[in-house]
Order: C-alpha cells, then structure tokens, then sequence
C-alpha cells in the first residue's frame, strides 16, 4: 500500500484536527447514523486516553468514536476518491454517512477504502470511525478480558507499555486517477560502483507503464519499460549508516505521450547480509548503537508528533546513536521517512509482544497456563500475526533505512508449540521479503539451553537485565552471568549476537556514592558492566540500550509513574547515562569497540 502523495496526478487532504468524540457508553448503538451525540472533543493524531480528566475515558475498555464533516474538494470530479487511516488502535470501522466502507484490525498499519460512490466532489459527507481498544488470546498484542463484580470491564496483558488507544497518526482524503498505481517494489543490489534496481509495479488495472530513476538533484540515471524489470544505475552512491543518499524510481501509466498517473517511491541501494558472526551493510561490518524506544510523549500518548521526531533524532545524533528497534510495533511511516533521509538504521518489529504467559508465572511464582493452546495462544493467534508480518512488510519493504525484520519480542520460547507457532511465520517472512535477515528477541526466560527456535533466526537477539531483574545491586555478578550467556550462545549457534535490551531503572535526580539501584550514577555503572561483557566477545554485533526515554505503563506497584529504564526522562532531559554513553558511542561510528577492554 502506497503512501499518499501530492503530485501531478495527485491531490490530498490530511484530515487532522478536533474530532467530536464520544465513548460507546455515551451513545446510542449506531452513533454513525447521525451527528455524534456529545460535548467532547479530541485531537487526532493523538491516543485519547490522556486528553481527558474522566478516569472512566481513560481506562475505558471497548469502542470509541470520532466523528467530524468533510468537503470534497470540487476539483477531483472525475478520479477516484480514497479514504486512509495511518492506523486505529487496535480495531478500526470506517461510515461515510451511515454506510460502513472500511474495517481494520490491527493497530499499528495503514488501511483504506474508496469512497468514489459514496462522496461528490465540491459536497460535504459525515465521517465517523469508531476504534477498539480491546486485546483478547486471537490479537496482536495479545490479552484478556476481565469483568469486575460491579461489572466495570478490565483490560490485562502482558506487555509492560500503556495500552494507548485511538487515532494517533493521521487520517487522509486523496485522490487518484481512475487508472492509478497501486504498489511499488523496490529491491537493489550493489556490485562495486554499479547497482541493480530491481522493480514491480501494481496497477487498478492493465496499463502501460514507463519507470524512470532520479538521482537526488533530479537527474534521470535510467529508464525503463514495463510494470517489472530490472535496471542498472553506473557510478551509483550507495545509502550508508549516516551517510544516507535517496533515489526516486518515478512509476507512471502512460497512454500515448499522456501520463495518466505518476508516483515517485524514493529508496536506497544498499545490501544487507549475515556473515558467519558479522552483520554486514554493504558488504562492511556494521556494529548497532542505539536504543528500544516507544513512540510515547506527554498527553498525547502514542499520538505522532513531528516536533518528537526531530528532537528524537537529534538527541541520538548527539550521543552517537546509528540505530533503533521499533519497540515494540511498526511507528508511524513518517519515522521512517526521516530515518532513511538521514541515515538511521533500524530494525522494525511486529506487534507481537506479550506472547508469553510463563511471565506471569515468574512475576507470581504461581503454575501459568501453557502460552500455546486452543484456549491461550492458537492457530487464529498465529494468523493474526501472520496479517501483521504481511502489513508489516508490505508497507516497509522499500526503506533502505529497515535492515532486519522482528517477528516478535520476547515471546516464550521454551515451551511446548513454540517451534510448531514460529516456524511457519520466519517462513513467511523470508518468503515476502528473502532481501533482509529475520529476528526475534529472546527474553531472560529463555536461554541457550531451554530455546526452541533461536536457530529459525539469523541474528541472535537478546533481552537481558543482569544487575537490574537479576543480581541487583551485584554488578561483579552481573558482569559474570554476561560474559558466560554470551559464550554459551556463541558455542551453540555461531551467529552474531545483539543486544536488544539491557537497562536499569533510574529516577532523574537520585544520587548516591554507593552501587545503589534506582540512582543515576548506578545505571552509568550498569552500563559500563554491560559494556566490558560485549567488547570482549567478538561476536556481538551491537547494543540497544533499554530504553531511550522514560515511558507510561500499565500502573502497578512493579511500575512508578511508568517504566524509568530511560536514559531521558520521559519529557527527553538527560540523565548522567546519556553523558555516558555519548562518550562511548560518538568514537564507534558503527564500529565494533576494541576488545582490548
């Protein structure tokens, strides 16, 4: 699915703004069926859960819905008019006045429809979308639903990030021609100074199509004939880690000397590979610095803010950052726009996180269910995440910017399914994408001895808090168990190794003179513990710290005002870590550290 674009084609309107708004507990049964009934107002993109003072729209479990009017602008008579949500979390249902034209589940990707017969240009219709929030055993993310004895409805899952909900990123009105393109698929390769472009081109309908590429002051660098083919760009400037250069393949349906419609899909010619225990990025070893993030800011929760965005990236300039994982779910498209603009690498992650009920059983010391059965996770579960490996990959396949797909993070993997449940979703992914290395995050319950399915991957990705969930406080322990879990993974699969999380919680402004946990000068000291363990193994290939900033939880008494691993609080002010690593990582420039430490 294409972005919308403005272009020559082209027009779009982008539907941001004040939404009337109002929880299904507030209306009638088909609030869709007229002018939404309510007082409230809520800004979209934006979750809806902190734009209120009322703790029952905050915690609320079920529907809610957006309404506002739209005018079609008169000029598109005549072309095909589209509706696009950037996403609705977690389920979405589109009216054009009372008539249902969309529906979605899953909360993190695109999803459209055209509403040619429904709308006229130059006249207004009512647009109404109501999202649900709800997760249960056959979503991803997985969760459950619990009903109080007052009968108040509970939602309870396993990930330990706030289940935002809503419309955090941006609704669209745009238009295109009556035969239009439809996808675009960009794959390259790179031998010496010469690349390969490898293209296929979806079309409404049977049509001629010319594909021209432009090189970033605009100049053509090769053409070509037909919806797929090959071609071949001399002297080419690869797209490198922090070095970033875009090309545009420009597709156009022709009819004649006539362009019937033109999309420019900007990419990158760069390779990616997995070499014995190297991860390579165009043919040269690539060492991740970087973060788990969340897109998470004050009031507006999930909702994507571009001002974020470039202070985001700034501040991993500063520090010397090269990466991210898209913790814990794809980010909004814009993020990685600005990614590949400016040279970012980044792994992006399905919204599978939270498989994995023998957490419970860890956090409660209490027998859990089995996290993969007809009753837990299942073969519906399995096929909604297939849609979201799908989505996934069908909206970001053309980013140079994405190096490595993640199926999951943290799932159970040492229990009984766990191979019969992954195996077929790697497959799938190699299948939709073979161009990119294939992860998945291994979380402290699962280990080189107990794994089931760590050989299905590439890269061998691990989440580990030595210091902090284990040998608190003990970081010459801490030290230790590192050093052999790295080994023993190393002795076991011979792959590289990333470190995908490691982390100590820290409160802004709490100091002490001791190892003690909780202050900022214990997660400098948990850092550097870490850091000694990765430089004197050769095989790891990176580290993401957990987490670049302090982000809301589900409260409980296992959280404080939210999850504080953050090396800036949550309003993006630094702690001492972010000195500390600045200091560690501006030097690296994507390469590995000396092992002489």
């Amino acid at each position: 699915m294409l972005k919308p674009l403005a272009t020559a084609t082209r027009e779009l309107l982008r539907l941001d703004g004040l939404w009337d708004f109002a929880v299904d507990t507030a209306v009638g049964e088909r609030p869709w069926a007229g002018p939404l009934d309510t007082r409230l107002e809520a800004a979209v993109p934006a979750s809806y859960n902190d734009l209120f003072t009322d703790s029952a729209i905050r915690e609320h479990v079920g529907w809610v819905w957006y309404q506002r009017r739209v005018r079609v602008p008169r000029g598109w008579s005549g072309d095909r008019v589209l509706l696009r949500l950037d996403a609705a979390t977690h389920e979405g249902r589109v009216y054009v006045d009372d008539v249902l034209v969309a529906e979605h589940i899953g909360g993190y990707t695109p999803f459209e429809a055209d509403i040619t017969e429904r709308v006229t240009a130059g006249q207004e219709f009512r647009l109404t979308i109501g999202v649900n929030n709800e997760l249960t055993n056959v979503t991803i993310p997985p969760g459950t639903i619990i009903v109080t004895e007052d009968g108040r409805r509970q939602q309870k899952y396993h990930h330990d990030f706030y289940n935002y909900a809503g419309l955090a990123r941006s609704v669209w009105l745009y238009s295109v021609p009556p035969a239009h393109i439809q996808d675009i698929t960009v794959v390259t390769g790179l031998d010496s100074t010469t690349a390969t472009v490898q293209y296929e081109i979806e079309t409404s309908e049977p049509a001629a199509v010319r594909v021209r590429i432009l090189d970033a002051e605009g100049a053509e660098v090769a053409v070509g004939q037909g919806a797929s083919g090959t071609l071949r760009i001399e002297d080419v400037t690869p797209w490198r880690p922090g070095a970033a250069y875009l090309y545009d393949l420009v597709a156009e349906i022709v009819d004649g000397a006539e362009v019937r419609d033109t999309y420019p899909q900007s990419f990158g010619v760069r390779t990616v590979e997995v070499r014995d225990t190297r991860f390579l990025i165009n043919g040269e070893p690539f060492y991740f610095t970087g973060f788990g993030k969340h897109e998470d800011t004050p009031v507006r929760g999930k909702g994507h803010d571009d001002a974020y965005l470039v202070h985001d990236f700034q501040l991993m300039e500063w520090m010397g950052a090269n990466s991210f994982r898209t913790t814990h779910y794809p980010y909004a498209e814009e993020v990685l726009d600005f990614a590949d603009r400016h040279g970012i690498v980044v792994i992006d992650e399905t919204a599978a996180v939270g498989l994995n009920l023998a957490v419970q059983g860890g956090l409660t010391g209490r027998p859990h269910p089995p996290t993969y059965s007809e009753d837990t996770l299942n073969d519906d579960t399995r096929a909604a995440h297939a849609r979201a490996v799908r989505e996934l990959i069908g909206r970001d396949k053309n980013h140079p910017s994405v190096v490595m797909w993640c199926v999951a993070n943290e799932p159970s993997t040492h229990e009984d399914g766990a191979r019969e449940y992954f195996e077929p979703l790697v497959e799938l992914t190699r299948k939709l994408d073979p161009t990119r290395p294939v992860c998945s995050t291994a979380s402290l319950l699962t280990t080189h001895e107990n794994d089931r399915i760590a050989d299905l991957f590439d890269v061998v990705c691990l989440n580990r808090y030595y210091g902090w969930y284990l040998a608190n406080g003990d970081l010459t322990t801490a030290e230790a168990l590192m050093d052999a879990e790295l080994r023993a993974w190393v002795d076991k699969l011979g792959k590289p190794v990333l470190m995908t999380e490691y982390g100590a919680d820290t409160l802004p402004g709490l100091h002490s003179v001791w190892d003690q946990p909780w202050t900022e000068e214990y997660q400098v000291a948990y850092l550097a513990a870490n850091h000694r363990a990765f430089d004197r193994c050769e095989a790891v290939v990176g580290e993401h710290v957990w987490n670049f900033a302090d982000f809301q939880t589900s409260p409980g008494i296992h959280r404080v005002d939210g999850n504080r691993k953050g090396v800036f609080t949550r309003e993006r002010r630094p702690k001492a870590a972010a000195h500390a690593l600045r200091a560690r990582w501006t030097p690296l420039s994507g390469r590995k550290p000396s092992t002489d430490a």
